[in-house]
């Protein structure tokens, strides 16, 4: 696998669009940031690490659904890829949806979304954004 960020977001879009409860994706420490930010802004409603025997280690992300049972992700996708890697200054982050949605990342200071990094003042690579 190429890009394994891109293969979390897939898994969890496609998830969202069929109603699944969770998703399972394999373990690394910035797809377990990234969900860690999600949850923190309300896209997903728990992440959790899962233990198996003899096998790499597993995140268990819990879907967010409102009342009427529709995600409350209505768009995510990557922008920086491996092979066209994005970056931006700290005045040149985007809105995403006129600030509604929101883009997570990476600075020099960990990953953290466009809100935080427009306060801080801290420009970097961006990941994904979602809305």
């Amino acid at each position: 696998m190429t890009d394994p960020i891109s293969d979390m977001l897939t898994r969890i879009r496609n998830g969202a669009m069929v109603r699944k409860t969770h998703v399972d994706v394999p373990r690394s420490n910035i797809k377990f940031s990234i969900a860690k930010i999600l949850q923190s802004a309300g896209y997903l409603d728990g992440v959790e690490e899962l233990e198996q025997k003899g096998v790499s280690r597993t995140l268990r992300l819990t879907l967010s659904y409102n009342d009427a049972r529709q995600s409350k992700i209505a768009s995510i996708r990557r922008i920086s890829t491996p092979g066209r890697r994005i970056y931006t200054k700290a005045t040149d982050i985007p809105f995403v949806q006129s600030g509604i949605g929101m883009a997570i990342v990476s600075t020099p200071n960990g990953l953290m979304t466009s809100h935080e990094a427009r306060k801080r003042r801290l420009g970097g690579e961006l990941i994904c954004e979602v809305y």
